[in-house]
């Protein structure tokens, strides 16, 4: 598999910004989108964060949305903030994107915050009781339990 790096066509251009989108989809094979750089985390058993590098955007330029499983971040600068600039060097990409990430089943957003130009989405996998695994006690026929127990779990 191919990759190539377009990074120094980034340096040298303004203002490319869907030439850039499109050259980032021509890039990736399998069509995942590079753009912004992020991780996942797992905190805990059952505790996960999702850190983007969101630098240049403001809560108010951010979109957190959850449908059916899907956690969609959206990205947009203000009109405003374009045309009140004139930049002679723009190395930091700022433009539009539309991140998405599956979750697992259980999985629910806790929160989010915007600290130093990353972007933390905190998420909890919390699985219902009737899900968990339960130990069943077996009774022998004259009432009393035994100390044997069968384990069950439901998938």
């Amino acid at each position: 598999m191919r990759h190539y790096d377009l990074t120094p066509l980034y340096r040298s251009t303004v203002g490319f910004d869907k030439l850039f989108s499109m050259l980032d989809s021509v890039s990736n094979p399998d069509g995942t989108p590079s753009y912004p750089p992020y991780n996942i985390e797992r905190l805990a058993e059952n505790n996960y964060r999702i850190t983007m590098a969101v630098a240049g955007f403001t809560e108010a330029d951010l979109k957190i949305e959850v449908k059916e499983n899907t956690l969609t971040v959206v990205a947009e600068k203000a009109e405003q903030d374009k045309e009140s600039r004139e930049f002679l060097h723009r190395g930091i990409a700022a433009r539009a994107f539309e991140r998405q990430f599956q979750l697992a089943d259980y999985m629910q957003v806790e929160g989010a915050s915007l600290e130093h130009g990353l972007l933390h989405i905190d998420l909890v996998r919390e699985i219902p009781e009737a899900k968990k695994p339960r130990q069943i006690e077996i009774k022998s026929q004259d009432g009393a339990t035994d100390a044997a127990v069968i384990e069950g779990s439901t998938h």
